[in-house]
């Protein structure tokens, strides 16, 4: 590895789950099977059945899938890290930035679990079922943005809940809104206006709610200075200080995630090999089309099941050894 390559570690969100996660980790590493036992414990709930062979339907309950993704999540970290493997920055998306807090040793894995948990059946409750959801757009000219907002206006509240990649955004809001939005996406545009299955309108201000109620359970929790650089949701910059991070997290739950830009921050700090780590590999796709935005190479590779697990690990050696 040239002294100049620089590693980050990246950590998917909600939408990532699937039944069966995790579960040929937990069987392959010690690290990985005292994760999720650790989970089942915390939880005092059996989680790790959820994950290896639960429903769908269980398993996408708000509040199963949160303490779900970051269990696997960390599993997988774990059997990274038993490789001597580690990195320079990190990143998580939406929920994902619980697993890179864990990672920097900024949080316990412990109150991560709980606090994801409680985050879930809030952000649940803070909109009834079937007021709100979120609708992915592709291939829309971001100059376009504002006039897609706009034509929403007297259907209800639309903002933007994720910038992913130049080719993707993410909008949230009430649902006669998100139809217009879609409606107006395709007049203009965009390649496809897809409706997500999600049950709520996250990183909206509809959920100001469960923002508060967040800050009052962070409150039970002690949180560190990270020991890595930890590349944050709300402004796509690094975080060290403890007391930033609370902040950050409330802030999360209703604001924009800047994953884009986050991303290109990264890159431009020299970093140039991305590992997600976790259920599903959408931010590996991500990362390559943000970096061949800015015309820069980079690497992208995921951490989901043993064979990507194996490859991650070879490459990396491969890289550490041409030093």
């Amino acid at each position: 590895m040239d002294k100049k390559d620089k590693i980050a570690f990246i950590f998917p969100g909600q939408g990532s789950q699937y039944v069966g996660m995790g579960s040929d980790f937990y069987q392959s590493f010690q690290s990985s099977k005292d994760v999720f036992d650790e989970a089942n414990e915390i939880l005092d709930y059996d989680l790790k059945s959820i994950c290896f062979g639960g429903t769908e339907e269980e398993l996408t309950k708000t509040e199963n899938t949160q303490p779900a993704i970051l269990a696997t999540s960390i599993a997988m970290l774990k059997a990274l890290e038993s490789e001597g493997i580690d990195c320079d920055y990190t990143a998580g998306l939406s929920l994902g930035e619980y697993s890179s807090l864990v990672m920097s040793k900024s949080m316990e894995f412990k109150d991560a679990l709980k606090i994801v948990k409680e985050r879930g059946k809030f952000m649940q409750e803070a909109v009834p079922l079937g007021v709100g959801g979120m609708a992915a757009i592709m291939g829309l000219n971001k100059d376009m943005l504002p006039s897609v907002i706009e034509a929403t206006k007297k259907h209800g509240v639309v903002e933007v809940a994720n910038y992913n990649s130049p080719e993707q955004i993410v909008l949230t809001g009430e649902l006669p809104g998100l139809q217009a939005a879609c409606e107006e996406a395709m007049k203009l545009g965009a390649r496809r206006a897809i409706p997500l299955p999600v049950s709520a309108p996250f990183h909206s201000s509809l959920l100001a709610s469960a923002g508060e109620k967040l800050k009052n359970e962070l409150s039970t929790v002690q949180v560190q200075d990270a020991r890595k650089k930890v590349v944050t949701n709300v402004d796509g910059m690094p975080i060290i200080s403890k007391d930033e991070i609370k902040t950050k997290l409330v802030n999360q739950v209703s604001s924009s995630v800047l994953w884009q830009q986050s991303v290109e921050f990264m890159i431009n700090k020299g970093v140039n090999t991305f590992v997600e780590i976790g259920p599903g590999k959408s931010l590996t796709g991500f990362v390559r089309k943000i970096g061949k935005s800015m015309g820069k190479k980079v690497k992208a590779l995921n951490v989901n099941d043993l064979d990507s697990f194996k490859e991650t690990v070879e490459y990396l050696k491969s890289m550490k050894d041409g030093e």
